[in-house]
Protein backbone atom coordinates (compact mmCIF):
# COMPACT_ATOMS: atom_id res chain seq x y z
CA UNK A 1 0.00 0.00 0.00
CA UNK A 2 1.25 3.68 -0.76
CA UNK A 3 1.69 5.81 2.11
CA UNK A 4 -1.56 7.71 2.96
CA UNK A 5 -2.83 9.74 6.52
CA UNK A 6 -6.86 8.03 5.94
CA UNK A 7 -7.94 7.23 9.21
CA UNK A 8 -10.74 5.07 7.76
CA UNK A 9 -11.26 2.81 4.76
CA UNK A 10 -12.32 4.31 1.47
CA UNK A 11 -15.48 2.80 0.35
CA UNK A 12 -14.75 0.13 -2.38
CA UNK A 13 -17.49 -1.30 -4.83
CA UNK A 14 -15.96 -5.07 -6.19
CA UNK A 15 -17.77 -5.23 -9.60
CA UNK A 16 -15.59 -8.51 -10.70
CA UNK A 17 -14.69 -11.94 -9.87
CA UNK A 18 -12.51 -14.64 -10.60
CA UNK A 19 -12.49 -18.34 -10.52
CA UNK A 20 -8.68 -18.65 -10.61
CA UNK A 21 -8.43 -19.32 -7.06
CA UNK A 22 -10.51 -22.32 -6.94
CA UNK A 23 -9.90 -23.45 -10.70
CA UNK A 24 -8.97 -26.81 -11.57
CA UNK A 25 -6.19 -28.32 -14.62
CA UNK A 26 -8.85 -27.14 -16.79
CA UNK A 27 -10.14 -24.08 -15.88
CA UNK A 28 -13.30 -24.89 -14.02
CA UNK A 29 -14.12 -24.25 -10.55
CA UNK A 30 -13.34 -27.49 -8.62
CA UNK A 31 -16.64 -28.25 -6.70
CA UNK A 32 -15.62 -31.35 -4.81
CA UNK A 33 -13.17 -29.34 -3.33
CA UNK A 34 -14.37 -25.79 -2.86
CA UNK A 35 -18.06 -26.63 -2.68
CA UNK A 36 -20.75 -25.07 -4.76
CA UNK A 37 -20.40 -21.07 -5.62
CA UNK A 38 -22.91 -18.88 -6.89
CA UNK A 39 -21.55 -16.14 -8.93
CA UNK A 40 -25.07 -13.77 -8.00
CA UNK A 41 -23.99 -14.49 -4.67
CA UNK A 42 -20.28 -13.24 -4.70
CA UNK A 43 -20.60 -10.50 -7.35
CA UNK A 44 -23.80 -8.68 -4.94
CA UNK A 45 -22.72 -5.70 -3.54
CA UNK A 46 -22.52 -5.69 0.26
CA UNK A 47 -23.21 -3.20 2.60
CA UNK A 48 -21.61 -0.47 2.94
CA UNK A 49 -20.20 -0.71 6.28
CA UNK A 50 -18.79 -4.39 5.65
CA UNK A 51 -16.68 -3.26 2.81
CA UNK A 52 -15.04 -0.67 5.43
CA UNK A 53 -14.57 -3.18 8.02
CA UNK A 54 -12.79 -5.96 5.97
CA UNK A 55 -10.40 -3.13 5.08
CA UNK A 56 -10.29 -1.45 8.60
CA UNK A 57 -6.69 -3.28 9.91
CA UNK A 58 -5.14 -2.09 7.27
CA UNK A 59 -5.89 0.96 7.03
CA UNK A 60 -5.25 1.06 10.24
CA UNK A 61 -1.62 -0.57 10.09
CA UNK A 62 -0.73 1.22 6.86
CA UNK A 63 -1.65 4.74 9.34
CA UNK A 64 0.35 3.84 11.81
CA UNK A 65 3.37 3.39 9.68
CA UNK A 66 2.93 6.37 7.75
CA UNK A 67 3.00 8.33 10.77
CA UNK A 68 6.05 6.57 11.74
CA UNK A 69 7.69 7.34 8.46
CA UNK A 70 6.90 11.21 9.02
CA UNK A 71 7.83 11.25 12.67
CA UNK A 72 10.94 9.01 12.33
CA UNK A 73 12.00 8.28 8.64
CA UNK A 74 12.02 5.75 6.78
CA UNK A 75 14.45 3.37 8.92
CA UNK A 76 11.29 2.67 11.78
CA UNK A 77 8.33 1.79 9.90
CA UNK A 78 11.07 -0.68 7.99
CA UNK A 79 12.12 -1.86 11.37
CA UNK A 80 8.72 -2.70 12.45
CA UNK A 81 7.58 -4.37 9.36
CA UNK A 82 10.99 -6.17 9.24
CA UNK A 83 10.49 -7.37 13.74
CA UNK A 84 6.88 -8.56 12.31
CA UNK A 85 7.91 -10.81 10.48
CA UNK A 86 10.93 -12.17 11.78
CA UNK A 87 8.47 -13.16 14.77
CA UNK A 88 5.43 -14.26 12.49
CA UNK A 89 7.45 -17.09 11.23
CA UNK A 90 7.40 -19.08 13.66
CA UNK A 91 4.99 -19.11 16.93
CA UNK A 92 6.00 -19.98 20.22
CA UNK A 93 4.42 -22.27 22.02
CA UNK A 94 3.38 -20.82 25.57
CA UNK A 95 5.02 -23.94 28.39
CA UNK A 96 5.72 -23.34 31.76
CA UNK A 97 6.26 -27.66 31.92
CA UNK A 98 3.12 -28.51 33.48
CA UNK A 99 1.74 -29.88 29.91
CA UNK A 100 -0.45 -27.37 29.33
CA UNK A 101 0.55 -25.74 25.96
CA UNK A 102 -1.14 -23.20 23.83
CA UNK A 103 0.24 -21.91 20.56
CA UNK A 104 0.21 -18.38 20.23
CA UNK A 105 2.82 -15.24 19.10
CA UNK A 106 2.57 -13.59 22.18
CA UNK A 107 5.58 -11.58 20.47
CA UNK A 108 3.54 -10.59 17.19
CA UNK A 109 0.61 -9.22 19.45
CA UNK A 110 2.87 -6.76 21.93
CA UNK A 111 4.29 -5.23 18.21
CA UNK A 112 0.92 -5.73 16.47
CA UNK A 113 0.06 -3.53 19.93
CA UNK A 114 -3.31 -6.21 20.66
CA UNK A 115 -2.02 -7.44 23.87
CA UNK A 116 -3.83 -5.85 25.78
CA UNK A 117 -7.04 -6.75 23.57
CA UNK A 118 -9.42 -9.81 24.10
CA UNK A 119 -10.41 -10.95 20.71
CA UNK A 120 -12.87 -13.90 19.76
CA UNK A 121 -9.53 -15.93 18.66
CA UNK A 122 -8.00 -15.79 22.08
CA UNK A 123 -11.15 -17.33 23.53
CA UNK A 124 -12.83 -19.31 20.91
CA UNK A 125 -10.04 -21.37 20.07
CA UNK A 126 -9.65 -24.39 17.99
CA UNK A 127 -9.50 -27.72 19.95
CA UNK A 128 -7.28 -29.12 17.83
CA UNK A 129 -4.41 -26.18 18.05
CA UNK A 130 -4.77 -26.94 22.00
CA UNK A 131 -3.30 -28.97 23.97
CA UNK A 132 -5.09 -31.88 25.94
CA UNK A 133 -6.45 -30.20 29.10
CA UNK A 134 -5.74 -32.26 32.38
CA UNK A 135 -5.28 -31.87 35.84
CA UNK A 136 -3.80 -29.10 36.43
CA UNK A 137 -2.98 -29.49 40.30
CA UNK A 138 -1.58 -32.91 39.93
CA UNK A 139 1.14 -31.37 37.19
CA UNK A 140 2.35 -28.27 39.51
CA UNK A 141 2.38 -30.95 42.10
CA UNK A 142 4.54 -33.02 40.14
CA UNK A 143 6.52 -29.75 38.66
CA UNK A 144 7.00 -29.18 42.13
CA UNK A 145 7.80 -32.47 43.85
CA UNK A 146 5.34 -32.36 46.36
CA UNK A 147 3.63 -36.11 46.24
Amino acid sequence: MEPSLHLVPAASNAGSISIASTANSLGLHDAMRFGTRSLAADVAPKHPLQNRLEGWEATRENLDLTLQRNMFGIHAPVRQLMERQLVSQKPSTVSFNTGFTKPSNVHLDILLGKDEIIDTDDVLTDRVLTAEVGDFHRAMENKLRML
